[in-house]
């Protein structure tokens, strides 16, 4: 009698389920300026490669089990390798995310404020963020919550000098704001907003566009120098020319008047008497 073990069956982890992404530009504009700002933020800025931000990822929180997997609208883990990936394996990588924000639309809003915030919770997630672009759904329209002792608790939010709501996150060290823009982190270091790509674009265009006044204006002063520089070596060959020529002149002086010597010399011996 003979037994044979089945090899075990390797599980494939899908990267995507084949939905949309978010409902609309609201959703997708905030998605954008969230994803790409807090990776340049700390990329580029603070020059950390242990954080990883991701956008509409699929995280799977249970190894062998392909359906337990949740894709957040934003998602920011700190300590792990910054680098691409297909989708995010809790087992893998060690950590649980320390920041998730969903942007809340029609067809989300219900799922975001009971199963996903109860996963979240669950799997240890620090914080946990809801923003409504379009203010239909939540009120206020941003909110945070923070893991206190395995239960989430509201982050108190505060009003800004111009009457929006701010909130602080203690994960990213940032602010998020509300404004009529839409959703913008705030960095209380510089007290400036991390910029849209709009706003990226416009700073670049003026920089160069300074940095191009600059240099035609570096190039009018040397053109003024080299112009100046031309009218001394003019006035130098002016003066070389005029000396050379009193040069001649004073040797062409006293060659006639040595010929006139010589002349004279010979006119005096001929007209002496002889002796």
């Amino acid at each position: 009698m003979s037994s044979s073990m089945a090899a075990p069956v390797a599980v494939e982890y899908p990267d995507s389920d084949g939905k949309p992404l978010p409902d609309s530009d609201f959703q997708l504009d905030d998605l954008t300026y969230a994803r790409d700002r807090l990776r340049i933020y700390y990329y580029h800025q603070c020059g950390r490669d242990d954080v990883y931000v991701a956008g509409n990822l699929f995280l799977y929180y249970q190894e062998g089990n392909r359906n337990a997997a949740v894709a957040p609208d934003i998602f920011v883990v700190l300590g792990v390798p910054n680098h691409k990936r297909r989708s995010y394996r809790l087992w893998d990588e060690g950590r649980v995310p320390d920041f998730v924000l969903e942007i809340t639309s029609s067809s989300t809003w219900e799922e975001d404020q009971g199963h996903k915030r109860e996963l979240y919770r669950r799997l240890g997630v620090t914080e946990y963020w809801q923003y409504d672009p379009t203010g239909a759904h939540l009120q206020p329209v941003l909110q945070g919550l923070e893991l206190a002792a395995g239960e989430y608790v509201p982050i108190a939010a505060r009003e800004t000098a111009q009457g929006l709501p701010a909130l602080a996150s203690r994960v990213l060290g940032l602010e998020l704001h509300a404004t009529g823009d839409g959703l913008r982190f705030h960095d209380p270091v510089t007290d400036q907003y991390l910029p849209t790509s709009a706003e990226d674009a416009a700073a670049r265009a003026v920089a160069e566009a300074r940095a191009d006044a600059a240099a035609a204006r570096a190039d009018a002063a040397d053109a003024r120098a080299n112009a100046a520089d031309a009218r001394a070596d003019a006035a130098d060959a002016r003066a070389n020319a005029a000396d050379t020529r009193a040069d001649a002149e004073a040797q062409a002086r006293t060659a006639a008047e040595a010929r006139i010597a010589e002349l004279e010399a010979r006119l005096r011996d001929r007209g002496a008497p002889d002796r």
